[in-house]
């Protein structure tokens, strides 16, 4: 089989489609024929060296793929040939708080990933999808859907609540989608004028460019007449943190997701004095996954996909992603 491996070192120059040896189910295993894979921050990090500097080389990237069951190991009841699933990020949590062991589980860094013709998984590690999505599209489901779920719940955010998203990549644009479905009123920020107004026509209630308006935690607060919004999703990290924290309420939720600002400095007084409580999102577990994909079926949500790159193409796919022009998520289909 084909599959996209960084190769013998690290740099996007060195991602290469190789031959592979064809993987085979053991016990309790699911052969996937993947159709597709999207890609994630992570991903550009893990082809930089600046995710995990210990990486054996080769090593097959990317977490997140959809694609239709190829055969089964013994002992595997929930699942046969023909079904169409999605992996779980972290194959091995299935259920409530996050442990070492499950984190260590993650895929495209320590152990292979998904960007390739056929895939071994756990047969809890998968899940089925809901029927409306194609495969590209669920293909964007398992790191950037969940963890926006996984953010927006562990928030309680519903009806009457305020969300505030940074920025138009994937987890902003599933936070929009799902915290609207969720009831919430959402304010969104962006460098660009024509995101905006995408994410605007997506239900988000305002947004703001923070280019021409660098103190956007100040309008974040203007939207909700100075109070301050209840839930922040915040991508940016260290570099955006202080800002985040000075926008929600007092009593708010920041969901710490990203690092896309870079590095910076806060001032943790404020979490002190306005009682924020501010929580580390690592993805989630598949009873996550499965709960946020009764609401996608429900509400007939649809993922929004930026652009589709044949398998051919799937160096240029990071190159993609790495420019920042991206609107939704970036999807390689075999």
């Amino acid at each position: 089989m084909k599959a996209l491996v960084i190769h013998t070192a690290f740099g996007l120059e060195n991602l290469a489609l190789l031959d592979r040896p064809d993987p085979t189910p053991g016990a309790g295993q699911v052969l996937i024929r993947v159709r597709a894979a999207s890609l994630n921050y992570r991903d550009l990090l893990i082809a930089r060296g600046m995710y995990n500097p210990k990486l054996q080389f080769p090593r097959t990237l990317g977490s997140d793929a959809a694609g239709e069951v190829v055969a089964i190991g013994s002992g595997v009841t929930q699942f046969k040939p023909g079904d169409r699933v999605a992996n779980c990020f972290m194959p091995h949590w299935f259920d409530g708080p996050i442990t070492e062991s499950v984190a260590k589980s993650t895929l495209g860094s320590d152990r292979d990933g998904v960007i390739a013709e056929l895939a071994v998984f756990e047969e809890r590690g998968l899940v089925r999808y809901p029927d409306h999505l194609s495969f590209e599209e669920a293909a964007t489901l398992p790191c950037a859907a969940v963890t926006a779920w996984n953010a927006l719940t562990e928030a309680k955010t519903g009806p009457g609540t305020t969300v505030l998203l940074q920025g138009t990549g994937g987890v902003s644009i599933f936070a929009l989608q799902l915290a609207k479905a969720l009831g919430a009123r959402v304010f969104i920020t962006s460098s660009s004028d024509d995101k905006l107004s995408r994410a605007i026509a997506l239900g988000a209630d305002s947004g703001t460019n923070y280019k021409t308006n660098p103190d956007w935690e100040k309008w974040a607060r203007q939207q909700t007449n100075g109070t301050g919004v209840d839930v922040v999703v915040e991508v940016g990290g260290a570099g955006t943190l202080d800002r985040s924290l000075k926008a929600a309420k007092y009593g708010g939720h920041v969901a710490l997701i990203g690092v896309l600002a870079g590095t910076g400095t806060f001032n943790p007084m404020l979490i002190l004095m306005k009682a924020i409580r501010v929580q580390g999102v690592f993805v989630g577990s598949r009873a996550m996954f499965e709960a946020m994909n009764n609401l996608i079926a429900e509400k007939q949500l649809r993922p929004i996909i930026d652009r589709v790159f044949p398998f051919s193409e799937a160096p240029a796919a990071f190159r993609h992603l790495e420019s920042g022009a991206h609107f939704g998520k970036v999807v390689i289909r075999m």
